[in-house]
C-alpha cells in the first residue's frame, strides 16, 4: 500500500518540514534566498517558491541522474517523492489490485469519497521518463485527483525500460485500459465515462492509448487529460533549447529516457505509439486537457499537440502553468501554488467527466476483476 508520511523517516520528516516552511515564505524572501535575480525566460517568470526549490536543488551534491543504474534511479526518485508529496489526502478507499491484462499489472484503485454516483473512471499513467516511477511515487497526485475530481482512479504500475524497451509500456497501457472499461462497474464506477490521465511518460502513454483506443475497435475513453506529455521524440523545440538545463528535468536526461526507451533505436522514433504528435489522424479522438509548465522543456511539444488535436477537430483544452516547471503536480505536498494547480486541473476533469458522452455501451464489463487486497485511506 502507500507510504505514509508517518513512515517516512526522521530525516525525511525533516526535510518535509523545511520544504514546506521554505514553500510558505514571502516570494521576495525566497528570491534572495535563492542568491539569484529573479529569473525571466522566454516572457515567463519562474514562481519565487521554484526558483528557490531549484537553488538549493543545485547545493545539494549528488550525481547526475543519467549517471546512475536504472534501479538507483528508481530509489533516488522515489524516496524524493516520498518527501514532497506530503500528507497524503484522504479518499473513499484505497485497494490494491491486479490486472490481468494479458501479463499480471500491479494497479491501485482510489474510490471517492463523495456521495451519489457511479463516478467516473480515470485510469492513470505515472510519468518517470519510462524508466521509474510506480504506484508510490504518483500516490498523492492520484489522491488529489480521486477528491477533487470526484472520479475513480485506477494507476497502472507498467513495465519499465530498460528491462522492457518499447512497447512493452504502450501495450500495457492498452491493455489496463481495456480491463478498466470492462471492470469499471465492479470497482463501482461508471462505466460509460471511463477516461485516461498521465504526466510526462504517462502523458504520452494516455496520448497514445486514446489514439489507439479510436482507431482499434475501442472501447474509446470518455476524455483525456495529458500534464506536460512527451509528444515527440525526433525534433527539439525551442523550449528543449531553453530550458536544457537548471529547471530539474534537463536534455541530458532525456536523451537517457529516449535510449533506454528505445533500445537505442532512434529510428523508431517516428511511430505515432513512441511520438503521437505524428500520428495523420488526429480527429475523433477523445477531448482532451492539455496541462503544460512554461519552464518545461516538454512545454512546446504538448501545446504543439494540443493545437494538432484542435486543427483535426478533436476538442482540446490548453492550460499553460506560468512559473512551473516540470513535475509540478508532484510537488503538491511541499507547496501550497502547486496543490492549487493540481486541484484546478482535477476541477477541470471533473467539468470534462460532467460533459461526456455517456451513452450506455461505451465500455462494456465481463472480464474477472483482479485480485484486491485490504482497504483503506
Amino acid at each position: 500500500m502507500a507510504m505514509e508520511a508517518s513512515s517516512l523517516t526522521l530525516a525525511q520528516r525533516a526535510e518535509l518540514r523545511a520544504a514546506q516552511a521554505l514553500a510558505a515564505l514571502p516570494a521576495d524572501l525566497q528570491v534572495r534566498l535563492s542568491s539569484k535575480p529573479p529569473i525571466e525566460i522566454d516572457g515567463e517568470r519562474l514562481a519565487p517558491e521554484i526558483q528557490l526549490l531549484l537553488a538549493l536543488n543545485e547545493r545539494r551534491p549528488q550525481p547526475p541522474l543519467q549517471s546512475l543504474s536504472p534501479q538507483q534511479a528508481r530509489l533516488t526518485r522515489r524516496r524524493q517523492a516520498a518527501v514532497y508529496a506530503g500528507r497524503p489526502a484522504l479518499v473513499g478507499a484505497v485497494s490494491d489490485v491486479v490486472i490481468d491484462a494479458p501479463t499480471l499489472l500491479p494497479a491501485r484503485h482510489y474510490q471517492p469519497a463523495e456521495p451519489g454516483g457511479p463516478h467516473p473512471l480515470l485510469v492513470f499513467y505515472h510519468g518517470g521518463g519510462f524508466m521509474f516511477g510506480d504506484l508510490d511515487t504518483h500516490d498523492g497526485v492520484c489522491r488529489l485527483l480521486c477528491r477533487h475530481a470526484g472520479s475513480h482512479v485506477l494507476a497502472v504500475d507498467y513495465r519499465l525500460a530498460p528491462e522492457h524497451p518499447f512497447p512493452a509500456a504502450v501495450e500495457d497501457a492498452r491493455a489496463a485500459f481495456g480491463w478498466a472499461c470492462a471492470n469499471a462497474a465492479r470497482l463501482g464506477a461508471d462505466a460509460s465515462r471511463v477516461g485516461v490521465a498521465g504526466d510526462s511518460a504517462g502523458g504520452n502513454l494516455a496520448a497514445v492509448v486514446s489514439q489507439l483506443a479510436a482507431r482499434d475497435g475501442g472501447p474509446a475513453p470518455a476524455l483525456q487529460l495529458l500534464i506536460y506529455p512527451a509528444t515527440d521524440m525526433t525534433a527539439r523545440r525551442r523550449s528543449r533549447e531553453l530550458f536544457a538545463e537548471g529547471f530539474l528535468l534537463t536534455s541530458a536526461e532525456m536523451d537517457w529516457f529516449q535510449d533506454n526507451y528505445l533500445g537505442f533505436e532512434r529510428a523508431q522514433a517516428r511511430d505515432p505509439r513512441i511520438s503521437p504528435l505524428l500520428a495523420e489522424d488526429l480527429s475523433g479522438l477523445a477531448p482532451a486537457l492539455v496541462v503544460t509548465a512554461a519552464f518545461d522543456p516538454l512545454r512546446d511539444e504538448g501545446e504543439d499537440y494540443a493545437r494538432a488535436l484542435q486543427a483535426a477537430g478533436t476538442p482540446a483544452t490548453l492550460r499553460r502553468f506560468p512559473g512551473f516547471i516540470h513535475a509540478f503536480i508532484s510537488l503538491a505536498g511541499i507547496s501550497r501554488s502547486c496543490r492549487d494547480a493540481l486541484i484546478e486541473i482535477a476541477g477541470a476533469t471533473r467539468a470534462l467527466f460532467g460533459s461526456a458522452n455517456t451513452a450506455p455501451g461505451n465500455a462494456t464489463s465481463g472480464q474477472p476483476l483482479g485480485a484486491a487486497s485490504a482497504s483503506g485511506q
